[in-house]
């Protein structure tokens, strides 16, 4: 396991992470932002259009979020159909403060960034926010941030929450 900030952080998660996924991209953060990623010709383009492409090849993308994404996030998402129709699943959840990733169940991530070009470290060394993250693939670490996602993901948390009737959408 590595502990990364910076450019090495957004290096390990994004571009030799989630960029590279075969079967599966599992995101927690509490904030996400239309993050940008290169593309040909050395054009930026949304992080998304990737996601969009990748889902059509089968990889699951499922994220968890504390509110409704950003603007240009959602602008950009119902632009594309292929997500859209279920090529990212999405929950919200106003108490999840988490940051983590998993690929594949073979690389996973924790620390404080969230799924942001600021925090991730793309933007340039005087605008990037100051983190820390874990980037690993031991299988026990891995395995464990698994757990707490699936966990999670499976509503084990909402019957008994107290922001319940915050939530724009608590599991059954």
């Amino acid at each position: 396991m590595e502990w990364l900030t910076g450019r090495d952080l957004y290096r390990a998660v994004v571009t030799e992470g989630v960029l590279r996924a075969r079967r599966s991209v599992w995101i927690a953060t509490a904030n996400l932002k239309d993050l940008h990623v290169p593309g040909p010709r050395r054009r930026y383009r949304p992080i998304l259009e990737e996601f969009s492409r990748m889902a059509a090849e089968g990889i699951q993308f499922r994220i968890i979020h504390a509110e409704i994404p950003s603007r240009p996030f959602r602008e950009t998402f119902d632009a594309l159909p292929g997500l859209v129709d279920g090529g990212l699943e999405l929950q919200i959840c106003p108490r999840s403060h988490w940051k983590m990733v998993i690929v594949d169940g073979e690389l996973g991530y924790a620390g404080s960034a969230n799924f942001t070009g600021a925090g991730l470290g793309a933007k340039g060394e005087a605008r990037r926010n100051l983190e820390l993250g874990a980037v690993g693939r031991d299988p026990d670490f891995v395995a464990m941030l698994e757990r707490e996602f699936d966990t999670f993901w499976m509503g084990t948390h909402c019957d008994a929450c107290g922001l319940r009737d915050l939530c724009p959408d608590p599991i059954r």
